[in-house]
Order: C-alpha cells, then sequence, then structure tokens
C-alpha cells in the first residue's frame, strides 16, 4: 500500500507548459473556464498550481470545490481563490461560464509589502470563497467591481495595447483587494476527514503513475486497503465523481494533451496511453468529447491562432 509522505504525490499543473505554451513565463494568465473545461475536463481531478495563487470566478452555476480539506458546494455565482501548493479539485456543471486567473504569488506579496495586510486580515494560506447570496447591499455593489474587474482583465488579455502587462498586473492587484473586503464573509463548508482525504489523495496518485494501465477499480480498492463502495463514497464526497470517472478523466486529460502538444497520429496515442486497440480508443475518445481525435486537434489548433480567442493570442505577457 502507498505512504503519504510528502506532497510529491499531488500532480503540479504549469499553465504556460501543460495548457497554454505561449506564456511559459508569464507571471499573470487568464482564461476562460468554459476553455479550461474543454480541456482538461469540468471534473478536474486534485492538483496544485506550485508557487502560483489561481482565482476562479463562476459566473452563474452549481459548483462543487474541494480545497484543501474543505469542501464548497455553490449554486450561482461564485470566487475562490486558492494559495500555492494546496491541493485543490473541483467539478462545474455543463454550460458553466466564468473566468480562471493564475497569478504567480510575487505579484501577490508585492501587495501584501505595500500595505494590504494593514487593512485586512484574509487568510492567503488558507484560500477563500465568495458566495454572494451571502451578502448585504453594500457588499453586493463590492461584487459587482470583481465581475468588472474580470470582465476588464478579459479585454486586456485579448488586445495588444501599450503598457498591457502593468495594466494586467494592475488589474489583479485592484481584484486581489476587492476579494480581501469581502472575505470576512466566506462561503460555508464541510470538512473531509483525515483519512478519507489520505485515501482520495493515494487513490489520485495510483491514478497518476497506472491509468495508463487500465487497472479495474477492485484493483485499485485492494492496494488502498477500502471496499469499492468506501473508495466511491469517498471520491464522490470530496470530487463530486465517482472514483471511475477520475481515472477516464485522467486518460481523456493525457490524450487530449497529447493531441495538443504532439505530432503523433491517434494510433501512437493509443498505444502510449495503454489502449491495445486504435479503433476502441477513437470510440473512447469520441464519446467522452462528441468529437473525433483528429477533429478535437484541428479545433484546438484552430482556437490557438485565433485572434478572437480570450486566452490565446500572438503575444506574450512576460
Amino acid at each position: 500500500m502507498p505512504t503519504d509522505n510528502s506532497d510529491e504525490w499531488i500532480p503540479n499543473i504549469v499553465m504556460g507548459k501543460d495548457y497554454d505554451k505561449s506564456y511559459a513565463d508569464a507571471p499573470i494568465h487568464y482564461a476562460r473556464l468554459e476553455n479550461l473545461a474543454g480541456f482538461f475536463a469540468r471534473d478536474m481531478p486534485v492538483h496544485r498550481h506550485v508557487q502560483y495563487f489561481q482565482i476562479h470566478y463562476i459566473d452563474t452555476g452549481v459548483t462543487n470545490f474541494h480545497m484543501d480539506d474543505r469542501i464548497y458546494r455553490v449554486e450561482k455565482s461564485s470566487c475562490f481563490l486558492t494559495p500555492p501548493s494546496v491541493p485543490h479539485s473541483f467539478h462545474t456543471e455543463d454550460g458553466t461560464t466564468g473566468h480562471v486567473l493564475t497569478v504567480h504569488q510575487s505579484v501577490i506579496w508585492r501587495l501584501m509589502r505595500d500595505g494590504l495586510q494593514n487593512y485586512s486580515n484574509f487568510d492567503l494560506k488558507q484560500g477563500i470563497c465568495l458566495d454572494p447570496t451571502r451578502y448585504d447591499t453594500a457588499q453586493q455593489d463590492q461584487w459587482a467591481l470583481i465581475a468588472q474587474t474580470f470582465f476588464n482583465i478579459g479585454f486586456e488579455w485579448r488586445k495588444d495595447h501599450p503598457a498591457k502587462n502593468l495594466m494586467l498586473e494592475n488589474f489583479t492587484r485592484l481584484l486581489i483587494i476587492q476579494i480581501a473586503r469581502l472575505s470576512s464573509n466566506s462561503a460555508n463548508y464541510s470538512k473531509a476527514s483525515n483519512d478519507a482525504l489520505r485515501i482520495f489523495r493515494l487513490f489520485t496518485d495510483l491514478i497518476d503513475d497506472h491509468y495508463t494501465q487500465h487497472w479495474p477499480l477492485p484493483h485499485y480498492a485492494n492496494l488502498l486497503g477500502v471496499s469499492e463502495s468506501r473508495l466511491n463514497q469517498i471520491c464522490r464526497n470530496i470530487s463530486n465523481s465517482p472514483p471511475k470517472k477520475l481515472v477516464t478523466d485522467r486518460l481523456l486529460q493525457e490524450a487530449k494533451r497529447l493531441l495538443t502538444f504532439s505530432n503523433f497520429a491517434a494510433k501512437e496515442i493509443s498505444y502510449q496511453l495503454g489502449f491495445s486497440d486504435p479503433a476502441y480508443f477513437c470510440r473512447f475518445f469520441r464519446r467522452e468529447t462528441k468529437m473525433t481525435a483528429q477533429q478535437y486537434r484541428k479545433a484546438h489548433m484552430e482556437n490557438q491562432f485565433s485572434n478572437a480567442s480570450p486566452e490565446m493570442s500572438s503575444d506574450a505577457t512576460a
């Protein structure tokens, strides 16, 4: 049975490496939530971002968000700030839209040194979930400003105006201040037990190491020393997904990554992912994405070079 003696088992996702190579060294990265969901899936398994804060703003829709040992469920608009290296996973329903901002910690630490720590007691180590249904009239006005700031960041990201980098950093600093003002009234959450978290994290570790071997669920459960029903209960409670879907999503994520960042044919990718029959891989990919592997590759390339794309443009932010 695996041992849980470090955080090394948690995948570290670098936006400029794993999703958008145009911005490999950018201190700030913006994307539409629905575009990220199309690449990583709406059931995003547990992961972290070393040295980067991440802020999710949900326009509308049900969101289940697991941040360390906290489990949030928000049914309308919401905003989540996740600190660097904190394990998190989330599920958004089909049709959910929003924004995702990934910010290097140096940008926010500079803001703290400039005096924000003197005016707010919000805890950057624990993470924050903002739920506007809890706010009074004055706080609703502040929430509206957060939505406007995200709109401004997205607009600036898509354009190539003078001083673009400076504008992005200034809007980001403004956003953090706005979030800090509302952080004293954070959303309610439930807590996962330490044992459940340990099993869940070990399970995701096993998935990451062995997803190409296509193990059946009983094999995972055996290695973890739990029953299948217990594993199912833990996964649904923490990630709102059954364990089989977590395995499928990891396999699908790697397939998308290879189609996006390599020139391998679908047949070669199928063998790399442990499929003995390329035709079965093609059926699997089409069932999960509603498009063929070739259609997905073509669509992503077109999106990458389209000036209309919210997160992909020819200019760099760093």
